[in-house]
């Protein structure tokens, strides 16, 4: 026998933007249900260094564009969010860091003081002096140039729990269960049937929404989308642990101004403890072309060159390929803000960036306000729940291993 359950929203993908999603619909009256594969972050979500910036370094290389104000207000954004100041709540959710560095050696000192002093950066980075440094960079043994910038890290996993939290009941794991979209006369996707074992249910939204990252394409091909398409931009993450390294957050860039930078680290502890070192920017970028144990020496290489005052001995050393979705709108360009793609009652959407989640939120809640995409009737969670299980929570990939 066959269920029905019809809601307004039906999100596929559990990472954040899913999860922002399901959080600002709820808030703004609308009914909403999530559905995930693989545990909750599993994806590009918890394979994120939790950076919430606001575009500096799109600045730093000369990419400024029509979304610069956008990004340069998130930092505050999320910071209303930690506080209780916006529809989205975050006040459990753990903050890393409370500040972002970025250090430079000497080479390049002048230019970056012109840089950092120019009329559209003054007030948003701040040069220290020696005795402002963290405690690791006052025991720096060569000669650099240290700026606070106004980026802040969080928890991703922290993020993933208070985001899940208060709509527990409308998370679901499809990973055990058969789904198929129906089609109208016109070819169009209106609803998607579940098989559980022997049980089914139907259920019937105003819109879907794809937040699936790389399992988009998969949901484009199901829902026989036409006229949306995607992208994948590898990366290899490195990471390594000890119980003796300190905590530090930090962009490090080279002699030339980049829009990525030589190395990104932030710090994060793992179940025993251990501090972890998690290592991405250009060195993650070029690692693609790497074999693990090349991008290994590599990485022990660039630390080396970069912080020689730093005890690497003793660490455990690992690193792990992820692919950042992107939809493919011209030419294989980057996207610099949140973007969604309507066809028929499917949305497939990127936030693009963990920071620009907000972003997202607020073109889709735009977008259904202009469409007169209102909150309806709903059908009781029960049809849900009889079928399918609760989503649980994938685990940060050093404590995967």
């Amino acid at each position: 026998m066959t269920s029905t359950y019809s809601t307004d929203i039906a999100i596929f993908g559990g990472g954040i933007a899913g999860l922002w999603l399901l959080n600002r619909f709820q808030a703004a009256g609308y009914q909403a249900i999530l559905l995930d594969t693989g545990g909750l972050g599993s994806g590009q979500t918890l394979a994120s260094q939790g950076i919430i910036h606001g575009g500096l370094k799109y600045a730093l290389s000369g990419s400024l564009s029509n979304s610069a104000n956008t990004i340069a207000g998130m930092p505050q954004r999320w910071r209303q969010c930690l506080s209780g100041e916006d529809e989205v709540d975050l006040t459990d959710c753990r903050v890393l860091s409370e500040n972002y560095y970025m250090w430079s050696d000497g080479g390049i000192r002048s230019k970056l003081k012109t840089f950092f002093g120019s009329k559209s950066l003054q007030g948003r980075v701040e040069a220290l002096s020696t005795d402002q440094y963290p405690a690791f960079f006052q025991q720096s043994i060569i000669k650099g140039s240290l700026y606070k910038l106004p980026d802040f890290v969080i928890d991703t996993a922290s993020l993933l729990e208070v985001l899940s939290k208060k709509y527990q009941d409308r998370i679901f794991d499809l990973g055990s269960a058969n789904y198929d979209f129906d089609f109208d006369d016109s070819g169009l996707a209106t609803s998607v049937s579940v098989t559980n074992g022997e049980r089914s249910v139907c259920i019937k939204p105003q819109r879907f929404i794809f937040t699936a990252g790389k399992g988009n394409p998969s949901l484009i091909e199901k829902a026989k989308l036409q006229t949306v398409h995607c992208q994948l931009r590898p990366l290899k993450m490195t990471y390594l642990k000890s119980a003796s390294l300190p905590e530090i957050f930090v962009h490090c860039i080279g002699d030339s101004f980049s829009l990525t930078p030589k190395l990104t680290v932030t710090s994060h502890k793992d179940s025993q403890d251990l501090t972890v070192w998690y290592l991405g920017g250009e060195l993650a970028e070029s690692g693609v072309d790497r074999s693990d144990s090349e991008q290994l020496q590599a990485a022990k290489s660039l630390l080396t060159s970069l912080f020689p005052w730093a005890n690497l001995e003793g660490a455990h050393w690992s690193c792990f390929d992820i692919d950042r979705a992107e939809p493919n709108m011209d030419s294989n360009f980057r996207p610099d803000d949140a973007i969604f793609i309507e066809e028929g009652l499917c949305i497939t959407a990127w936030p693009s960036k963990l920071t620009l989640s907000p972003s997202l939120a607020d073109k889709l809640i735009e977008h259904f306000a202009q469409n007169s995409i209102h909150p309806s009737i709903h059908s009781p969670l029960e049809a849900l729940s009889n079928i399918l299980e609760p989503a649980g929570m994938a685990k940060s990939y050093w404590e995967a291993e």
